[in-house]
């Protein structure tokens, strides 16, 4: 179960947007050469193929939010997108998806989402959920500390409350895992969209 929180103003989207890449992207950077073939907590996808959904997202985001359509994209966006310097294309796919949903009007204007059309601010909204779970798949396969942002844990709790069923029949997301009963807020969000939380150690 998921608390109620404060909506979100449409406003602070592209911001919270900006800094869940920034939050993904220092799990990236700290991927070791060995390990982009771990695999992440997201069924048959290793560390390099959670990446490169994530890049490819970003791709689609730039180009969807400034107004094409999946037809005019057609298949430019198949296949790798990381090339030879993952890092590199995170961060040149990052900027051109940031970029776009600061766009002025582009919050209100019509997205063609494969689930759509929906408006900016509601495709931004998953893009920024997209993007902040999957660098904890990666944190997790890597073996970093998982710890995100309680305030972008919190934004993404707002942001799934009105539409949990609709993400959750997608198949964007596993089925819900655990009772959600949990105490700590980030673990509850990972529960909600699938995932399973790993136990901290006990102290002997």
């Amino acid at each position: 179960m998921i608390t109620t929180h404060t909506p979100l103003r449409e406003t602070d989207l592209p911001a919270l947007h900006r800094r869940a890449l920034s939050s993904t992207r220092r799990f990236l950077v700290a991927v070791e050469a060995n390990q982009w073939s771990n695999m992440t907590p997201c069924d048959d996808w290793d560390v390099r193929s959670v990446a490169n959904h994530i890049v490819a997202g970003n791709l689609w985001a730039a180009e969807l939010a400034s107004g094409r359509t999946i037809d005019d994209v057609g298949d430019r966006l198949n296949g790798n997108q990381l090339g030879d310097n993952p890092i590199e294309a995170f961060d040149r796919s990052a900027e051109m998806a940031a970029h776009a949903f600061e766009t002025p009007g582009v919050l209100r204007a019509p997205c063609a989402v494969s689930y759509g059309p929906v408006p900016g601010s509601v495709y931004l909204g998953h893009r920024f959920l997209d993007v902040l779970i999957h660098g904890w798949d990666i944190a997790v396969a890597t073996g970093q500390e998982p710890a995100l942002d309680p305030s972008l844990v919190e934004a993404c709790q707002t942001v799934i409350e009105p539409q949990i069923e609709q993400l959750q029949a997608s198949g964007m997301f596993g089925s819900v895992r655990g009772t959600g009963q949990s105490t700590d807020p980030q673990a509850r969000l990972l529960q909600a969209l699938g995932r399973t939380v790993p136990q901290p150690m006990p102290v002997l």
